[in-house]
């Protein structure tokens, strides 16, 4: 990839699902329907249901064309970043314009608030895959973890996922975000169990917390557990809590580039390891300029499950 900053395009992003995702951002930083305890990005800045063109979608693609042309191969093309994607009214035509670039798979990571309606469900309906999100099995976990717009009842949410699934001729996995002493609990996951059930998806993803969150009570559920709560849950049941796609193997194919990890850690905090699979740097190179980052006070680091995370600073941001 370039050494340009890109400004809606990030990684590829080590991911323990897509393998090497190259993300698209679609709005701007946590502008989202939900304030979720559990996110990886700090506490939502801008909460809204209001739908609008955050960002030209003709940029977008123009990134990606630059990205996919200077050697660029990502698994997938992942539709995510650091709000709610489909919060993007053009949403739709950005799908519709990656496919007369690429045959690269086309993902969408999202919290499922906004499937209720019938344009959303439509402007997704081009996707390879769809990744929606299910946190809890009743209105009061729901406002307590995922924290959401008022304007979105708990039972609007899942029925809007559930429609829209039986409609998809694509592939649709659950994510369901455990935690422990709340959901990672089986009275309270055998709720989502249910709702699992009604939704019907291709496969359901258990997953925990792994990396630095919003909030510091929001904790782990420990692999066991997690493997004893996925025996609650309907069909192909993946558990994906360790997250082994943040591996050490070193890259020499491009020097570290200040640019390119900033823009990573902008969407999502890393290790070292994921770092370097993510963008393809060699490890000795990358530790020197995270250290330059560190001192130029552009990233800074979080520590969890005794692993050192680099993420953005408000400076690196500007």
């Amino acid at each position: 990839m370039s050494t340009k900053r890109y400004k809606y395009l990030y990684g590829p992003v080590p991911s323990r699902r897509l393998g090497r995702s190259l993300g698209l951002d679609l709005v701007p930083f946590k502008t989202c329907t939900y304030d979720c305890i559990y996110c990886q990005l700090g506490r939502t800045t801008e909460k809204t249901v209001k739908r609008a063109h955050y960002v030209p979608v003709g940029n977008i693609l123009d990134e990606l064309k630059e990205a996919l042309e200077a050697g660029s191969s990502p698994d997938y093309i992942s539709i995510a970043g650091s709000g709610e994607p489909t919060l993007h009214a053009g949403i739709g035509e950005l799908i519709a314009g990656i496919k007369q670039i690429t045959n690269i798979p086309v993902a969408c990571l999202t919290n499922g608030s906004l499937l209720f309606m019938p344009e959303v469900r439509q402007e997704l309906s081009c996707a390879d895959l769809v990744i929606p999100s299910l946190d809890a099995g009743d209105e009061q976990l729901f406002h307590y973890i995922n924290r959401p717009h008022p304007d979105i009842s708990f039972a609007e949410m899942v029925n809007g996922i559930t429609e829209f699934t039986r409609s998809f001729s694509g592939e649709v996995r659950l994510e369901v975000f455990l935690l422990s002493g709340v959901t990672g609990i089986t009275v309270e996951a055998k709720k989502i169990a249910a709702c699992a059930r009604q939704i019907d998806p291709d496969r359901v993803e258990l997953n925990t917390v792994c990396r630095p969150t919003a909030e510091e009570f929001a904790c782990a559920v420990s692999r066991r557990q997690m493997d004893n709560l996925a025996l609650l849950f309907p069909g192909k049941v993946d558990v994906i809590s360790d997250d082994k796609s943040e591996s050490t193997r070193e890259y020499s194919f491009q020097s570290a580039a200040g640019a390119d990890i900033i823009n990573l850690l902008a969407r999502r905090p890393c290790t070292l390891a994921g770092i370097c699979s993510g963008l393809g740097l060699h490890s000795q190179e990358t530790v020197k300029k995270l250290k330059t980052l560190i001192d130029e006070k552009r990233i800074m680091t979080s520590y969890i499950n005794h692993d050192i995370f680099y993420k953005i600073s408000e400076k690196g941001r500007l």
